[in-house]
């Protein structure tokens, strides 16, 4: 994506591939030197048994500036536990195994549900949650990025070009996200923000006008990565969405809090794989189908709570709109992956066009069954008001996690 432009929604940092890594490297570690930069890595124990983190591991361990490295680990056992401290320990020494599952944090859990702040459910947004109270709490940090575990394309440059818009202070940005190429083995991926989110926003404009909040959203490249950064200070008010909604909730909030000038997108790879999600058709609460859902219910909410009026008529209307939209984008896709000497299976994108209508009228009923849904979990912030103890208690459950399983 070597190019300039800027669609004038939101600032893009592209890779005109000009400057090297080591040279962004050094720049960064100075930054570092006065303004802490930290990382966070949710991590569910099965991706220690997989191609991609060691890999992650091995670049990470050459990164000179981050203060921190914050590890939240989810479905884990005692004994996986242990394993995952030794599993980690090639990293540099200032990095933390936070065990999502041991009888202290599920304490701190106790004492959230006891106050009616406790996350609705598993997932990467409470694994997210949890790991930015623990950095608020150390409250060392001016950065902090979050990436995934499972990218097989990972490289130490992805982290470089993701931190550097919200490290640098010369410049305004509090969040940057993250944008690439979704392109593995011949193939051309990201369904889901091909097939769905992209044909989606265009249907939502047709269908109910013109909106800045969908504006915004259509000027980013990729608004489904799981790679951002923001400076700390927008984190204790940022509500993090509980369900498959996280990332565009979370860009959601950065539209409700922060100036447009405030937000960039920045280009980190030139590819980029990773796991991948099964359609899951026969199963809504599974796979890209859940997602599906809650992609398009956390759209809804926010144009609702913006005074967009939703009904049974505008929803069939909209799936209609999409389903049309889809496929013409789809003969984009097509052309441009043919062009480029990648694969498109046609059969199989249709496929998910179908299904992603059928659950754009299930997402509706689902909102308009559940007007008073609140799928955000507290902000840190309201936890401190309600148990001022909390956050402390959680570092010190943390440490004492580490000591004792040792």
């Amino acid at each position: 994506m070597a190019d300039f432009h800027q669609n004038g929604n939101i600032a893009t940092i592209h890779n005109l591939r000009t400057r090297s890594s080591e040279d962004i490297t050094r720049e960064l570690t100075s930054f570092g030197a006065s303004r802490k930069i930290s990382l966070v890595l949710p991590s569910l124990y099965s991706e220690l048994e997989g191609d991609a983190l060691p890999n992650i591991l091995n670049e990470l361990a050459q990164v000179p500036y981050l203060h921190r490295i914050v590890i939240g680990l989810d479905q884990a056992t005692e004994e996986q536990y242990r394993h995952a401290r030794e599993f980690f320990s090639v990293l540099p020494k200032n990095h933390v195994v936070i065990w999502n599952s041991s009888p202290r944090m599920q304490a701190i859990q106790d004492r959230l549900a006891g106050l009616g702040l406790g996350p609705i459910e598993n997932g990467k947004g409470k694994n997210v949650w949890s790991c930015l109270g623990f950095l608020i709490a150390c409250a060392d940090s001016s950065v902090v990025a979050i990436h995934d575990c499972d990218i097989v394309t990972y490289e130490k440059d992805l982290l470089n070009r993701l931190v550097y818009p919200v490290a640098n202070p010369s410049f305004p940005y509090q969040i940057s996200k993250g944008f690439y190429a979704r392109v593995g083995s011949n193939k051309m991926n990201g369904r889901v923000s091909r097939t769905l989110v992209s044909p989606i926003l265009i249907a939502l404009k047709r269908t109910i006008g013109d909106r800045d909040y969908l504006d915004y959203l259509r000027a980013f490249r990729y608004p489904l990565s799981g790679e951002m950064a923001m400076r700390t200070g927008i984190l204790p008010d940022l509500r993090i969405p509980s369900d498959w909604g996280l990332e565009i909730g979370v860009l959601s909030e950065a539209w409700r809090n922060l100036a447009p000038k405030s937000v960039c997108q920045v280009e980190i790879a030139d590819n980029y794989d990773h796991k991948h999600q099964d359609l899951s058709p026969e199963d809504k609460t599974k796979g890209l189908s859940r997602m599906s859902i809650d992609i398009c219910k956390a759209m809804f909410r926010k144009l609702a709570a913006d005074g967009t009026v939703f009904n049974e008529e505008v929803f069939r209307t909209l799936k209609a709109t999409y389903y049309r939209s889809a496929l013409d984008l789809l003969d984009s896709y097509y052309n441009d992956a043919k062009a480029n000497g990648l694969y498109v299976d046609r059969h199989a994108e249709e496929t998910a066009v179908e299904l992603f209508a059928e659950n754009i009228i299930a997402a509706g009923h689902m909102f308009l069954a559940n007007p008073h849904e609140t799928p955000f979990i507290p902000t840190w912030n309201r936890v401190h008001a309600a148990d001022p103890d909390l956050m402390s208690d959680m570092l010190k459950g943390v440490a004492a996690d580490l000591e004792e399983y040792k």
